[in-house]
């Protein structure tokens, strides 16, 4: 006899008018993860959910940075605007209050999960936590320029620094049962093929020589025509004398186009990333083997040959930064290139399309009306989508730049809380299991 399993959060959401789920109606080829720790899993109609350490599904519904300090990061040297509020609040207080209070909050906004930057001990407060481990940062040389944001993945050291990185990670973490996963990086830019700027292979070919990603590429490039310049020239259609050429374009901002040179641009992307993702995941799987790998927090949709390369078995789940107007259109290109679940992060409702829309004082919907209908719509959709697994908000309290109502924060930099967030994402919240479990339905 099959034994019912209701759905897990913190709290436990109750669960109305609709089936609740078995977990042995997973299908067990697909579930990804260790047992007796949070795991991923499709049904046979194709939902995929998290499963918690106890088998239970797992609809994570998360906000990130949930700190004293306010910030999306690390502590700063010196405090934001959002610290002395907390510090005056609290000043007859104990050194735990604010997670008191921070739990208390999270739950009546139906909240169950912590991202990254969060409190640790709000992990032992009752709400999984998930954590980025900074490869991008392990130490070898770093590639930032016109919307290429990487480790120099072809530098000698990039596996060792990887390794060492994953131990430093992994070791508030390791064994623990109320942790999720981790991602490997934060908002990673994978310079894609775009009109106005140059794209990953040609950046790579105009770095400095200290670079090895440099050296890499040009072997890359010129391998296939024996070393010969003029013959990729001709392959890419394109003048080139010699390599200073493509230097003085990249600088110059003029992208390489042509269909040869795409052609080359697909192939080294692709290598770039087998390199990233494989290597990322063998020092997290040495280090970590029980907690899922959510993947690199893609700040914009990186090309079919990079998501190729993003999938199982280096990868458990795929995230990206995700804001809520355009979550339809990026859905879509995530779960049709890679077929995996999904862990929008990054998520709010304000950005600053709505900042600066244009407003009609004579009739139709006000800019935070349209704000709060794109948010409603996405946050629906997110829990209706077969491949969506949770879901990450933003952050915990505005910047001190933000002028509420189009603040990203669930509190305000005065400790107040953003209502205008929370009322619509705790109504949502409430019935996302439901939501989603009807959505799965034959």
């Amino acid at each position: 006899m099959r034994r019912v399993l209701a759905l897990a959060s913190a709290p436990m959401a109750k669960i109305r008018g609709a089936e609740a789920l078995h977990f042995s109606s997973f299908r067990p080829e697909s579930l990804r993860g260790r047992a007796g720790f949070f795991r991923a899993g499709q049904t046979p109609g194709g939902q995929w959910w998290l499963v918690d350490p106890h088998n239970r599904p797992f609809f994570a519904k998360a906000v990130a940075a949930v700190n004293r300090h306010g910030r999306a990061g690390p502590p700063p040297e010196h405090p934001g605007s959002y610290a002395p509020a907390i510090g005056h609040a609290q000043e007859h207080d104990g050194p735990d209050d604010f997670v008191h209070a921070a739990k208390a909050r999270l739950s009546s906004w139906s909240m169950n999960t912590v991202g990254p930057w969060s409190d640790p001990a709000l992990a032992d407060a009752g709400f999984p936590a998930t954590a980025i481990v900074g490869f991008r940062g392990a130490g070898v040389r770093v590639i930032h320029s016109q919307g290429v944001y990487l480790p120099d993945v072809f530098d000698p050291g990039w596996l060792a620094s990887c390794d060492a990185q994953a131990a430093v990670a992994s070791a508030p973490w390791s064994g623990r049962t109320d942790f999720i996963g981790y991602y490997t990086d934060d908002a990673p830019g994978w310079g894609e093929p775009r009109p106005d700027r140059p794209s990953l292979l040609q950046i790579c070919l105009s770095l400095e020589p200290a670079f090895s990603a440099y050296h890499a590429a040009w072997e890359f490039v010129l391998a296939p025509h024996g070393g010969d310049l003029a013959a990729l020239a001709r392959e890419w259609g394109v003048e080139l004398s010699n390599r200073e050429v493509v230097r003085q374009r990249t600088l110059a901002e003029r992208p390489l186009t042509t269909a040869g040179y795409l052609r080359d641009q697909t192939r080294f992307a692709r290598e770039f990333a087998r390199r990233y993702f494989t290597t990322t995941s063998s020092a997290l799987r040495r280090h970590d083997p029980d907690h899922l790998n959510l993947g690199c927090r893609f700040a914009q949709p990186p090309g079919e040959a990079v998501l190729a390369e993003c999938v199982y078995p280096q990868v458990d789940v795929v995230s990206w930064r995700c804001h809520a107007p355009d979550f339809a259109r990026q859905v879509q290109i995530y779960a049709g290139a890679t077929g995996m679940p999904l862990l929008p992060t990054g998520f709010g409702l304000s950005n600053e399309r709505f900042r600066t829309a244009a407003f009609s004082s004579s009739s139709g919907p006000t800019r935070i009306e349209r704000m709060l209908r794109d948010g409603r719509r996405a946050l629906v959709a997110a829990c209706e989508h077969p491949s969506v697994v949770g879901y990450e908000w933003a952050r915990w309290a505005d910047e001190s730049d933000e002028m509420p109502p189009f603040g990203a924060g669930l509190v305000h930099v005065d400790d107040r809380e953003a209502i205008e967030h929370t009322e619509l994402i705790a109504q949502i919240n409430a019935r996302a299991e439901r939501l989603r479990l009807r959505a799965g339905k034959p």
